[in-house]
């Protein structure tokens, strides 16, 4: 029987959401404007921060807050090797050292020994992925940190909403970086923003996000705006648009009922998928923490007639869509060519990433359809 190809994501948009955009269309202000300006406002109240920035992409949030730094030829900023290429190629493009530090297969997270191990006289950051919305080990990575003088920008794409030891990813710490992509928790099309502690470092990123130019810029042609303007440094043009804050206008009042329903839908594939031969659980929420389960992604053992591509293009066959999160990074070729990064370098993250699969999980999800997931899961695996 054919059915519909049920995929790995879907963003939840609700009719709101869609007037709310309509409306910015007929404004006739569709690019940055007052709709930008109260989304971060409301992100700003979410977070309990001062001075959250919106912009194009999470991408483009991580290259600012490097560029901040003002790295030098040969500063090393040290990361995970379980992150999207964005992550590494972001210290690059800042003028910086990527350095790899292994994960602890136990959570996916940075492990903070190793981490320890990575650090060199030329570090100058630490750049913490918090891998599928569970938070990495804070507690032991701002202690390295501090001891060694070194700044943290957390690489938060997959975390908004995430809490570690009961408060959330974003208000506290150094600097975090969160992303709206459409496969995200919550989504404004494309789009991401930075929160940081460092008013110096918001003023650059203020900068840096639209030309240079010294001021929100879309004061400019407002009534109570001047035309002038001055170009304080050579920067980029990484804002966001209304039409694209009209969506986050409506899905972060949504965000806490979509993480609730990720997690029901995590804790039944815990249950109906425990005990499948072949099939390792990703790691779970720990006490005291509340995980944004951006992803549900557990890992396929290698046996005979069986690895994470076949069982891939297996449930395909079955009309379900999956994701790889993610190859690793520092085995694509610019890493090995550039960077002189080999396999076998960083073992824990380079046999999860030799076996993990994304399942769907998104907050529309039915129940009917996940059992179709489960179904097709347990088929594949002989279970």
């Amino acid at each position: 029987m054919n059915r519909e190809f049920l995929p790995f994501s879907k963003p939840s948009i609700s009719e709101e959401a869609i007037a709310e955009v309509v409306a910015c269309l007929r404004s006739g202000w569709i690019t940055t404007g007052p709709r930008t300006q109260k989304f971060e406002e409301m992100l700003g109240e979410y977070f309990g921060a001062e001075g959250v920035q919106v912009c194009s992409s999470a991408t483009a949030g991580l290259l600012m807050a490097l560029l901040a730094l003002d790295l030098e030829p040969g500063d090393e900023v040290v990361t995970s090797p379980l992150t999207f290429a964005a992550t590494l190629n972001t210290i690059v493009l800042a003028g910086g050292k990527p350095v790899l530090a292994d994960i602890d297969p136990a959570t996916y997270n940075l492990c903070p020994g190793r981490l320890a191990e990575a650090i060199t006289p030329r570090t100058r950051a630490v750049v913490p992925v918090h891998f599928a919305g569970r938070a990495a080990d804070l507690e032991a990575i701002y202690r390295l940190a501090e001891a060694r003088g070194l700044r943290v920008i957390e690489d938060a794409a997959h975390a908004i909403g995430t809490e570690y030891r009961g408060r959330k990813i974003g208000s506290f710490g150094d600097t975090q970086v969160f992303s709206f992509h459409p496969n995200k928790n919550m989504t404004t099309g494309e789009g991401g923003c930075v929160v940081t502690r460092d008013a110096g470092m918001r003023d650059r990123i203020m900068k840096l996000r639209f030309h240079g130019i010294d001021r929100n810029a879309w004061d400019r042609f407002s009534k109570r705006g001047l035309p002038h303007y001055d170009i304080a440094l050579a920067g980029y043009k990484f804002n966001l648009m209304d039409i694209q804050a009209a969506l986050g206008l409506h899905q972060l009042p949504a965000l806490d009922g979509f993480l609730e329903r990720r997690k029901i839908l995590a804790a039944r594939y815990e249950e109906r998928l425990a005990g499948v031969a072949g099939l390792r659980l990703p790691p779970g929420e720990p006490t005291g923490d509340r995980h944004a389960w951006h992803l549900f992604a557990p890992r396929i053992e290698s046996r005979a007639g069986m690895d994470r591509d076949r069982f891939m293009e297996a449930l395909k066959a079955r009309d379900v869509g999956t994701g790889l999160h993610y190859q690793a990074v520092h085995l694509s070729s610019y890493y090995q060519e550039r960077w002189d990064f080999r396999p076998g370098q960083f073992p824990a993250a380079e046999a999860v990433c030799a076996e993990i699969v994304s399942l769907p999980l998104f907050p529309d999800l039915s129940e009917a359809d996940q059992d179709r997931v489960i179904e097709a899961v347990r088929g594949v695996l002989g279970g």
